[in-house]
């Protein structure tokens, strides 16, 4: 089995060392330094599970590779419509992509059953061209639960779960999906085959289109925003409203909120995501995590107030983020 793993930063270059580690033809796509360490001393993973250190195949030019069984992305999905000239030279006429993003996918209307089958959500697929890069027919859905950071160059510190769900749009557990669970499986990883990975996804964006938001807005940690009254009650609300609005495209997540939110709490003072690409000077993750969302509401007539009003703040903070004039 072949797998390329195109952005092998943190979660990529982890995936990367584990399939490698597994038995699986890797080969890691990045740039940089990290790169550079990489092919080097291959990819150092400490772990709580266990140190170990993989060497795949790394490279800054896909045509080195050429095609492969899966594409894993360990990109950020507003990445995806430029990414046609590192993923065109590893497609086949078979190739799965996998796309290891946070926040609703481009493909998520592709194959659904129901009166918004087929249509494309603007935020994540702007004018089709994450289509283009990445035809829907391809794609293999994958909700990731892992936390890791780059410790430094070519070390990558693993610092929760193991967990990557995998799922067909169409649902149904198929030939492709088998064998890539089987090889994450053999490298030391959790890969449930789930036949309805949207709910899969709705539980985890509960918490992403809440708890990032407020981070990046507050400066404060995952444990801050629950454990204070005020604001726990406000992520709650918001979850609320996302629930509903996975409910309007037919998915109904089976978890509570307060589960949801004791979830959330334990992971304690970490910062989210888009609060550590703020504080970096990065892009706000927030077209897949919040703003598709909103769309999907639009879409379907669900009022969302609480949610609305977190994404216009933060949209304006994203704007000003990436503005040296009002930074």
């Amino acid at each position: 089995m072949r797998i390329a793993v195109v952005g092998a930063g943190a979660i990529g270059a982890y995936v990367g060392a584990a399939l490698d580690r597994g038995g699986a033809d890797v080969h890691l796509v990045a740039r940089g330094e990290h790169l550079r360490a990489m092919q080097r001393n291959g990819v150092r993973v400490l772990s709580p599970r266990g140190d170990f250190t993989a060497h795949p195949h790394a490279t800054d030019d896909p045509a080195e590779i050429g095609p492969v069984d899966y594409v894993f992305l360990g990109l950020k999905a507003h990445s995806y419509p430029s990414s046609g000239s590192l993923i065109a030279p590893l497609l086949g006429a078979e190739t799965a992509v996998v796309a290891g993003q946070n926040g609703i996918p481009w493909w998520y209307f592709h194959e659904l059953s129901g009166p918004y089958r087929g249509r494309r959500i603007e935020a994540v697929d702007p004018g089709g061209a994450t289509s283009r890069v990445l035809p829907p027919e391809r794609a293999i859905g994958c909700v990731v639960y892992p936390a890791t950071v780059i410790e430094e160059p070519g070390v990558i510190r693993h610092l929760e779960g193991t967990r990557f769900s995998i799922g067909e749009p169409a649902g149904g557990v198929s030939a492709r999906c088998a064998a890539l669970s089987a090889a994450m499986v053999a490298g030391g990883l959790k890969c449930p085959v789930e036949e309805q990975l949207r709910d899969d996804i709705w539980i985890k964006l509960m918490g992403n289109v809440a708890l990032n938001p407020l981070s990046a807005l507050t400066g404060a940690t995952m444990a801050e925003i629950c454990g204070h009254p005020h604001t726990r009650r406000l992520v709650a609300t918001m979850m609320a409203e996302t629930l509903e609005i996975a409910a309007s495209v037919g998915s109904t997540p089976d978890i509570s909120i307060e589960k949801r939110l004791a979830g959330a709490e334990r992971v304690g003072h970490h910062k989210t995501s888009m609060l550590q690409d703020l504080e970096a000077g990065k892009r706000l993750e927030l077209d897949a995590l919040v703003t598709a969302v909103v769309e999907i509401a639009d879409m379907t007539g669900v009022a969302a107030p609480v949610l609305r009003a977190l994404h216009a703040a933060t949209d304006l903070l994203a704007q000003r983020s990436q503005s040296p004039a009002l930074a």
